[in-house]
């Protein structure tokens, strides 16, 4: 609409130009085009779930139906007549309410959901009706109906669905400044969350994605805005060197998800070989990887860097009374449940009125031949006269009657043929009468106990349209995957200590070691500065670079050892700290601050060990002893901005390292969470132990595997792993195992001899199980023995297995345990035995990784220890010249 025109003079070249507002037309038109795509397109109704062209398209099926397919391309044209868009919009529609196979039969080539296939041309395709929706979605005794866009014909204004449809489809759609995503559920449990909800009981509903696959719903809320939903591929290790993918995130295909990994792969976020496609009826992408990578670690790499992790933000908004609604999944499954109760009682109270029309029919028609009214009428020469006879003829018989005798009551007895009247039989016609006052009650019955018969409703739904529709989302709790961390070192790192550069550019410098674009990298000084910035081409740190190294965010493990000097003839310092914490390309001074100090000595230990070190002074003056020993195991874990320990006053002449040192940290406790699956430092989950630098981890899966591992964080373990333990390398393994090919149970104890190696400890027949594993020293088993027909049950046997065979080799057979057939074997209490005791790989103090964090907080806000600032000596107080390391 054009509120008003100006035309004004252009100066510069004499031409006009017309200034149009166009205020009316944001205020009006947009709106209405906004109010229409939201209504009319986009968004889903919450009374029946449909869209309006995906109700369009369900009628017009009705229209068509005769139990026969139907071409597509017919129920389009003929859909047509309801909905005022183009043909493509509505096969497009049709085809995503077929794919989600609950609505439609289909036939032909539909296209495929896993791959991203587009289905055939809509001649080509053809459809009907299921009988699920045959069933739950029309009955047009209860539709209300209204006239389509050009008024030929009607349509509904909403079908009556009785079922949570729209939480079982999902819906998606895009408007004028809105949106909505409904994500798909599970049939089944949507019924029993209905049967709950009807009982008064509470109810919590998931998603369920026909892709499958793995999802973390702990930010579901409960499909609002706001909240977030991960969703993993399912991936497998197949052998050492492949990964096999079985199901994939919602919203994905697999040729999306193959093109995402070989990007990463170019990227160099991750490294594989080639990629398989083996996709038909059932997801199977093979991930080849070179020899030497490890699988848990792509694993990982692959839910960082790919779509095999993707994050889905449901959004629940639906049309409600013509306006949109924001509203949750357990509201809508309220909503729908209670519709449902309504529709079955409108249901009900029609056929209760048709049931009575019928009696009320059956009983005139009975009265009307058995009396033989029919004879009165005989007389009668006008039509008036004909009603008015036989309704005075039947007065005396219809006390019992619920309603009073209508004319179209006695015209449709006129009606009544003399074949019918001459066969009538009083017994059946009574039968009849009988039988529909059976279904009055029921009826009734059903009407006076409408939840019990609504909670049978969902029940028979559930028992004849169920089957095979079962949960396929595993829901599991995710562990945060740290790129930093599974990321592979996809370029190197050069240093120039003397200017103080560091970059991957750099290649004619220092090579320090491999890295990946992410990382961040901590660069010291020997002005004893340090900095932590991100990995770059070419970055300026400070001139005279020390140390160089890849960052690891709260790494409580690596210390630094430093010797500084305060100021250019200030005493000397020794200080032990780590670095769990900075702000990135910020300078941190790591002496006291004094103009012209300088470091002695510096070490990075990633175990936190602690060198012995030599202190020798310049010889001035009296001082006696100019050379001593520093142990740093002496020395407290601090924080960075500890002033530290006093070495000496005088002036060093040198530090040199005289002995090598152990870890003054304690072991590290690992957990392991069984609700990840994974291993863990945050007391969350099992303790499996205390570990140092060269224990392992021992592993027994069900199928036979036995394997020991380094306890790393980023480890996946199979589903059908049985034991999980801190490996004690003298300890026995004992199983009883069934034989497959000998058709008999052994027994065998055995302990493994290389570590890190994977090794099958029973037979790889087909037919071999595992009974029994135990890492005990001294395990008893209890053998319980099928009873034989015609012969009394021999009694169980107890097994000590120390006592039954030998430690023998892995690979060994064992012993049989008994030529007799087994019903049950099951482990018994263990004998006691007092475990030799580990002996400390040293004895010296070890100190707390949770005192460095404390240390290291106080330093951050500026409170350091007492002993900071003490004013004792490590060594003895003499004069010397000094010189750097």
């Amino acid at each position: 609409m054009i509120e008003e025109h100006d035309e004004l003079l252009n100066e510069d070249d004499g031409s006009q130009e017309t200034i149009t507002k166009v205020t009316g037309m944001y205020k009006e038109w947009f709106l209405d085009y906004a109010s229409y795509v939201i209504l009319e397109r986009a968004v889903p109704a919450i009374e029946d779930g449909f869209k309006p062209v995906q109700r369009r398209i369900m009628h017009s099926m009705k229209d068509l139906d005769d139990g026969r397919y139907n071409k597509v391309a017919n129920i389009v044209g003929h859909t047509m007549q309801y909905h005022p868009h183009g043909d493509a919009s509505i096969a497009d529609a049709m085809v995503q309410i077929g794919q989600k196979d609950l609505l439609i039969d289909t036939q032909g080539n539909w296209g495929n959901i896993l791959t991203g296939d587009r289905a055939a041309a809509s001649r080509y395709i053809e459809a009907r009706l299921s009988k699920f929706a045959l069933d739950v979605v029309y009955n047009p005794k209860i539709t209300e109906w209204q006239s389509s866009y050009d008024g030929r014909r009607k349509e509904p204004i909403n079908l009556p669905v009785m079922f949570p449809l729209l939480l079982a489809q999902g819906g998606e759609g895009i408007a004028v400044g809105l949106s909505t995503k409904i994500l798909p559920h599970n049939f089944i449990e949507l019924i029993d969350a209905s049967v709950k909800h009807l009982k008064g009981k509470r109810f919590t509903i998931l998603p369920d994605f026909p892709t499958a696959g793995i999802a973390d719903f702990t930010n579901y809320n409960d499909g609002l805005r706001g909240g977030k939903v991960r969703v993993r591929a399912l991936i497998s290790q197949r052998d050492k060197n492949t990964l096999m993918i079985t199901e994939i995130p919602f919203g994905t295909t697999t040729t999306s998800l193959i093109d995402s990994i070989l990007k990463a792969n170019e990227k160099g976020k991750i490294k594989i070989k080639k990629i398989e496609d083996n996709t038909a009826a059932e997801v199977e992408i093979l991930i080849h990887l070179p020899s030497g990578l490890s699988p848990d670690k792509t694993i990982d790499a692959l839910y960082a860097f790919t779509s095999c992790e993707s994050s889905i933000s449901p959004l629940g908004c639906v049309i409600e009374d013509n306006k949109p609604y924001f509203v949750g999944v357990t509201e809508m499954l309220r909503r729908s449940t209670d519709n449902t109760v309504q529709l079955l009682k409108s249901e009900l109270e029609i056929r209760l009125a048709e049931f009575q029309e019928q009696w009320h029919f059956a009983s005139l028609e009975r009265i009307f031949i058995e009396k033989r009214i029919y004879r009165d009428i005989e007389e009668e020469e006008t039509w008036d006269g004909v009603i008015d006879a036989i309704d005075k003829g039947l007065q005396p018989h219809i006390k019992h009657l619920k309603r009073a005798i209508t004319v179209e009551d006695i015209t449709r007895l006129t009606e009544i043929r003399i074949k019918r009247i001459s066969k009538f039989d009083i017994d059946k016609a009574q039968q009849k009468i009988d039988a529909l006052e059976d279904q009055i009650a029921e009826v009734k019955h059903h009407l006076a106990n409408l939840i019990d018969y609504a909670i049978a409703y969902f029940e028979r739904l559930k028992k004849d349209y169920g089957e095979g529709k079962e949960r396929k989302t595993e829901i599991r709790i995710f562990d945060d995957v740290d790129a930093t961390k599974v990321v592979i070192r996809n370029t190197k790192l050069y240093v120039n200590r003397e200017e103080g550069f560091v970059g991957t550019a750099l290649k004619r410098d220092e090579y320090v070691c491999d890295c990946s674009d992410i990382d961040d990298i901590i660069v010291f000084t020997d002005q004893g500065t340090m900095m932590v910035t991100k990995v770059d081409s070419k970055t300026f740190i400070g001139k005279n670079i020390i140390h160089v190294a890849v960052f690891k965010k709260k790494d409580k493990r690596t210390i630094y050892n430093l010797i500084y000097r305060d100021g250019k003839g200030g005493p000397s310092y020794v200080k032990r700290f780590a670095v769990t914490s900075m702000t990135r390309d910020r300078e941190y001074d790591l002496t006291n601050g004094s103009k012209g100090s300088a470091l002695w000595y510096f070490s990075a230990n990633p175990n936190g060990e602690a060198e012995v070190v030599t202190i020798m002074l310049r010889q001035v003056g009296s001082i006696k002893k100019l050379k001593w020993d520093l142990d740093f195991a002496e020395v407290l874990i601090k924080g960075r901005a500890s002033k530290g320990n006093r070495v000496t006053k005088y002036a060093i002449k040198r530090v040199e390292l005289k002995e090598r040192g152990v870890s003054t940290l304690k072991p590290r406790k690992i957990w392991f969470d069984d609700t990840v699956q994974r291993l863990n430092v945050d007391n969350r989950g099992e303790l499996i132990g205390e570990f140092r630098g060269e224990d392992r981890l021992l592993v027994i899966n069900q199928s036979g595997v036995v394997k020991t591992i380094i306890p790393e964080l980023t480890t996946h373990f199979d589903s059908d792993m049985i034991v999980l333990e801190k490996w004690i390398p003298k300890k026995p393994i004992s199983a009883i195992y069934y034989d497959g090919e000998k058709e008999r149970y052994y027994v065998k104890r055995f302990i493994i001899e290389q570590e890190g190696r994977e090794e099958d400890f029973i037979s790889d027949h087909p037919d071999s199980q595992l009974e029994i594993v135990s890492t005990d020293w001294r395990p008893m088993a209890d053998v319980e023995f099928t009873k034989e027909r015609g012969k009394e049950r021999k009694p169980n046997m107890e097994v000590d297995l120390e006592e039954f065979i030998s430690v023998k080799g892995v690979n060994a057979l064992g012993n049989q345990l008994t030529k007799d057939k087994i019903n049950q074997i099951s482990l018994l209490e263990s004998l006691p035995y007092e475990a030799p005791e580990e002996v400390p790989a040293d004895e010296i103090e070890v100190v707390d990784e949770e005192t460095v964090d404390v240390v290291e907080s106080q330093s951050e806000s500026g409170n350091s220890s007492k002993d900071d600032d003490d004013d004792h000596d490590l060594g003895m107080d003499e004069k010397g010249q000094v010189t750097l390391f």
